[in-house]
Formats: structure tokens, C-alpha cells, sequence
């Protein structure tokens, strides 16, 4: 690997192409935890809004009309309003008037970091869209399926989270994928409130190197690569899960 590292440095040196973070152990390290912070806030995020949007939809369904109410004054919040403005109020309006706590050192801090209060805020912003979209994958399950379903005894949890969930997952996997791959692109905004991700580790290594241009076209490429590989599973899952006569 140290002959690749010094043919990077060769290349500055020779061209003036700094990509730093190949030949420079520090930049690299900075990046790399970046990458890592990028794909853990994606993975997290993903998780939390499709657990959101299950439940939403779920609770939309309900018999009780101010669950429904509930659900829908989420999504109209969420939905609304934007996602950089919703996370400066967690951080700061919210954030700012919880009570702060000890450290390990003895230093009062705020309760909740700045990664949590991204994960939360992005998990609620996919997760108001994610409720749509499972709200109209179960809506295209026929009714006589649920029917057929409390006919051999399921109540209607059971007859939800077995029959229905796994139909309407097919119907609407298009759609989560686009609004997943929408979630990805969107954990850039956690570079505001100084969470350690790819945009702001990269603005760090460009600041010390000046390397500005070699540094977009980094990064560019990476969320191309993270974009590509959720894409390719979503569809291996979609392909895996497809059924004549659903998600068509």
C-alpha cells in the first residue's frame, strides 16, 4: 500500500492534484472516520424511519380517530417543513432548554450529542414520508385479504403484521427505496450542528490543504458508491420478495 500512497503524493507533486487524504495518514484517518460516521448515521436513520412509517401506518388504520389525528398532525409537521429547520429545532430549541449533565470528567454537558439529535431528527423527517408510503402499500392489499384473514382466526394485529405488512412491503418497496436513497443524501445536513460525517470531515481536510476542487469530486464519487450499494440491495430485496399479481 505504501507504493499507491507515494504515487499519490508523486501525483501533487508532479501535477498538482492534492488528494491528500491517499497520502496523508491524518487526512485519511479524518476520512475514513468520516465514511464510517456517514454510513452509521444512514444505517440508523434507515432503520428508525421504516420503523416509523410502520407503526404510523398501522396507527393510521386504528379504530381510535384521535390516533389517526395524531399521525396525521406528525406527518403534516414533518412533511411541511424543512428538514435543515427541523434539525436546528431539535438541537437547539429542543436541545437547548434540556438540563445539562456530569461528564466522566466532571464537565456539565447537554444530555443528548449532536450525532443523537441528528439520528432522531432525520429518522422523524423519512420517517413522516415512510408512513405515506406504507399507508398506500397496505391500501392496495384487497380488502378480502384481511376479510380471508379474520375469517381463520387472526385479529386484526396478527392479520397486520403477517398478511398485510409482508403484501404491502412488495407494493411499495419502489417507493421506500426512493425516499431511503433521499435519507442518505440528506444525513449532509448533520454537517450544521457539527456531526463528524463525510461533508464536514472533508470541509476540515480542505480547509488545511486547500485542496477544495480534489475534495468535491471525492466526495461526490463516495455518495455515488454509498447511493449505489442501497440501491443494489433494494432491488436484490425487491426482486426477492416479488409475487405475481403485487407491486405491479
Amino acid at each position: 500500500m505504501e507504493a499507491i500512497w507515494s504515487w499519490f503524493e508523486w501525483l501533487y507533486e508532479a501535477h498538482g492534484v492534492n488528494l491528500s487524504i491517499f497520502y496523508d495518514s491524518l487526512d485519511r484517518d479524518r476520512f475514513f472516520f468520516g465514511l464510517l460516521t456517514t454510513i452509521r448515521l444512514s444505517l440508523i436513520c434507515i432503520v428508525a424511519s421504516v420503523v416509523i412509517g410502520v407503526v404510523g401506518a398501522w396507527l393510521q388504520t386504528s379504530r381510535f380517530k384521535w390516533t389517526s389525528r395524531l399521525v396525521q398532525g406528525y406527518i403534516q409537521f414533518f412533511r411541511n417543513t424543512p428538514p435543515l429547520v427541523q434539525l436546528y429545532f431539535f438541537f437547539f430549541a429542543i436541545g437547548g432548554v434540556l438540563p445539562k449533565v456530569p461528564d466522566a470528567s466532571g464537565h456539565m454537558v447537554p444530555p443528548i450529542g449532536n450525532f443523537t439529535w441528528a439520528a432522531i431528527s432525520l429518522s422523524f423527517f423519512a420517517g413522516a414520508f415512510n408512513v405515506e408510503i406504507f399507508r398506500a402499500g397496505i391500501e392496495a392489499v384487497p380488502k378480502s385479504t384481511s376479510e380471508a384473514a379474520e375469517a381463520l382466526g387472526y385479529t386484526r394485529l396478527q392479520s397486520y403484521i403477517y398478511i398485510i405488512l409482508p403484501l404491502a412491503f412488495r407494493v411499495c418497496l419502489p417507493s421506500l427505496n426512493n425516499n431511503l436513497v433521499n435519507l442518505v443524501k440528506t444525513t449532509t445536513l448533520a454537517y450544521v450542528i457539527a456531526v463528524p460525517e463525510l461533508l464536514y470531515v472533508s470541509s476540515q481536510i480542505w480547509s488545511d490543504q486547500f485542496n477544495v476542487r480534489e475534495m468535491m469530486n471525492v466526495l461526490l464519487f463516495t455518495y455515488v458508491g454509498l447511493v449505489a450499494v442501497l440501491v443494489f440491495m433494494m432491488h436484490r430485496w425487491e426482486k426477492t420478495l416479488k409475487i405475481p399479481g403485487y407491486g405491479r
